[in-house]
């Protein structure tokens, strides 16, 4: 038997994060990729740091301070893990650093297009700066002095900031100010005369501080920058309004406790102690920074208009079987529905049209006037969803529309919020989700009359209802009028909705009520078959401790198991004699991989769920069979090309590092994929 205790079978679930977001700087420093999205690499990597330090370093120094000493199942205790970040993630910033200032700002300055000082900077581009400085940005600016007569002002979560030494020039007398580097006006200004440069705002407010601290010199100016922990908690069982309780959590969340302090690598030392003493942060939570502060910002520059500094421009195909008209327009949504009911649909996002397909359905079902009822899961979507506004016409129109806004969707609780006010005053029936449990399934269930009576159509996917990141997010979903599967759907949303407690469905595995037991008995009949049995699993993350240790069960009886997990990895490959048969890559490329798959044998399923505790114990979830024997052939192709890929798929050692792919010119399965989609017209999908 396994020693299910035996902390060198798992990986630390922080620490293999951190191994993601290094994968994810890779891009920004590998010389294949545009310089601009380089830019955006680092950018994706700094704002993925921020949210890190934000909740779960956060929750970390939240455990110290309440004195626990539990340990993880890799055997560490929450104040060795923070230990251990903070040695892992300061050669991580240095080689951004490195891949920003040294690589891809010097060769994009090459191409004309260049992140510069005020003071490189002719004397007529200055007069005009100096113009932009006096009329927008001067009136936003407010200086803090720091003295006994003015306490040490708050420091907003993730706000940069001056700490500003001046010498009053009557008295002689140094004094501390702070001034803010607003948020609310752009962090990168175009140079007067110039469309390829620009100057950062702290740059040019540190030009012009003199302006600030007239009577004054400054002496010195040094940027720091705060990080504060932004982990909503609600208690549930006594909120008698969840929303107005995570509306009171939000306004809470700014002036949580300080879990990092970055600094300029120039600031003097007694400039970082006064920050530390006043903002309550050790040395282990205080960062150096060379150069750029705040990086995600590099994403403003990121999206500047040069086509030639980016990745080539890609259309999403349609779906086969959902031609447009002649036109060009989406299929006539009659047809759409025919097709459904002919036989399952499955969609691959972003490789084919998600406008085309599901924000289609979806609309149109709004407007038709055969459809009776629309119910809705939403997680997470945008500021201008069509989806959103599809819901509100269709309620206003008359429909029973019922949409699950998930409020504690982390930092999109206060767009949420907002959505849930909309669809309320439109007339649709919004719900919260339930008490303790955040609903994270994807659902849609649209109830039509047609001449031979109720029908019902069902979209149930792995990504969200948002069309910005179904550009961006590789997704599936199935498109069904199977009437176990409808049945099932609408159970849960009565489950969902009402008191209903529905345990037994039919098709669907639903968390937290049978998933875990459901994944539990899958292995276990593979484990019987021995080296006959198969296992593939396509996932974000994968660190539960009990189903890590029943995959190791089933490699020692000699079942195959090939992992494809983007993020958090627990499991420990090729350990003589516990793991032998289990391999794992991750793929980290131009879009980012979010689908899941699950691959028992000839059984296939997709869905929403990760294998984390979370997803199977405190979420609401939900993964569907796919049934149709043509489209477990297209799941099988997915799996079968993803685990080809020798340029993006990196590969998780038995140490619990990862090897980057070092072919050149090898196979990369999302250009694969997209190249594909540009065939699909001619048959879908073919991985062979």
């Amino acid at each position: 038997m396994v020693d299910l205790d035996d902390p060198s079978l798992f990986t630390n679930r922080e620490l293999s994060w951190l191994e993601f977001n290094r994968r994810v700087l890779a891009q920004g420093m590998d010389a294949d990729v545009p310089l601009l999205e380089r830019l955006r690499f680092i950018a994706i990597f700094s704002s993925n740091l921020d949210e890190f330090f934000m909740v779960r370093v956060a929750g970390l120094q939240d455990q110290v301070a309440a004195g626990l000493r539990k340990r993880t199942p890799d055997g560490l205790t929450a104040l060795e893990q923070l230990e251990a970040i903070s040695r892992r993630v300061r050669p991580m910033v240095d080689q951004s650093t490195v891949a920003l200032h040294e690589q891809v700002l010097p060769l994009l300055a090459r191409r004309g297009v260049g992140v510069v000082h005020a003071a490189d900077l002719d004397e007529r581009a200055l007069n005009r700066l100096r113009e932009q400085f006096e009329e927008k940005i001067f009136p936003v600016l407010t200086p803090l002095a720091v003295d006994p007569g003015h306490p040490f002002p708050y420091i907003s979560n993730l706000a940069t900031s001056l700490a500003v030494t001046v010498r009053d020039r009557k008295t002689g007398l140094t004094k501390l100010a702070r001034v803010k580097i607003p948020a609310v006006l752009p962090r990168f200004w175009q140079v007067p005369g110039s469309t390829r440069a620009w100057v950062p705002l702290e740059d040019i407010i540190q030009w012009q501080l003199e302006a600030l601290f007239p009577g004054m010199d400054v002496t010195e100016s040094h940027l720091f920058r705060v990080t504060r922990n932004a982990d909503v908690e609600v208690d549930e069982d006594d909120a008698e309004d969840l929303l107005l309780a995570i509306q009171q959590q939000l306004n809470r969340r700014r002036f949580g406790a300080v879990v990092r302090l970055e600094v300029a690598a120039d600031m003097p030392k007694q400039t970082v102690k006064r920050l530390q003493e006043e903002l309550d942060v050790s040395g282990t939570h205080t960062y150096e920074v060379r150069g750029l502060m705040g990086r995600a910002d590099l994403a403003q520059l990121a999206d500047i208009d040069q086509p030639t500094l980016r990745y080539d421009h890609w259309t999403p195909s349609p779906h086969p079987r959902l031609q447009p008209r002649e036109d060009g327009t989406a299929m006539a949504v009659e047809r759409m529905y025919d097709e459904i009911a002919r036989a399952d649909i499955l969609l691959r996002h972003p490789y084919q049209s998600f406008e085309s397909t599901t924000e289609h359905l979806i609309t149109s079902a709004a407007a038709d006037p055969s459809v009776l009822a629309i119910k809705q899961t939403l997680y997470r979507t945008s500021g201008d969803s069509p989806i959103v506004a599809a819901l509100t016409r269709a309620a206003e129109d008359g429909k029973q529309v019922v949409a699950l806004v998930e409020l504690k969707a982390r930092f999109d609780e206060e767009a949420n919020i907002g959505w849930a006010r909309v669809l309320e005053r439109a007339g649709v029936h919004v719900v919260y989700g339930l008490v303790g449990l955040k609903t994270h399934a994807k659902l849609s269930l649209i109830v039509r009359q047609e001449t031979d009576g109720l029908r019902r159509y069902v979209h149930i996917g792995t990504g969200n209802y948002h069309p910005k990141t179904a550009r961006l997010y590789t997704d599936l979903a199935l498109l069904t009028c199977d009437d176990a599967i409808a049945e099932d759907v609408t159970h849960l949303f009565n489950y969902l909705t009402g008191y209903a407690r529905h345990d037994d469905y039919e098709r669907l595995l639903v968390a937290p009520v049978a998933l875990r037991r459901h994944l539990t008995e899958m292995i276990a009949e593979q484990t019987k078959l021995g080296s006959a049995g198969r296992i593939r699993l396509k996932l974000n993350s994968l660190h539960d401790r009990e189903l890590i240790f029943q995959l190791y069960e089933a490699s020692r009886a000699g079942v195959q198991i090939d992992l494809i997990v983007r993020g958090i990895c627990g499991v420990r490959p090729g350990v003589p004699g516990i793991s032998d048969n289990i391999r794992v890559i991750s793929v980290v490329g131009r879009l980012l991989e979010h689908e899941r798959i699950l691959q028992f044998g000839e059984e296939y399923y997709i869905g929403s769920a990760d294998w984390l505790v979370r997803n199977l114990d405190r979420r609401v979830e939900a993964m569907v069979p796919i049934l149709d024997p043509q489209l477990k052939q297209e799941l099988n192709d997915i799996l079968d090309l993803t685990w080809q890929d020798d340029r993006q798929a990196w590969h998780l050692r038995s140490d619990g590092s990862w090897s980057r792919p070092t072919a050149e010119e090898g196979l990369s399965s999302q250009q694969a994929f997209m190249d594909a989609g540009r065939d699909a017209l001619d048959g879908g999908l073919s991985a062979g």
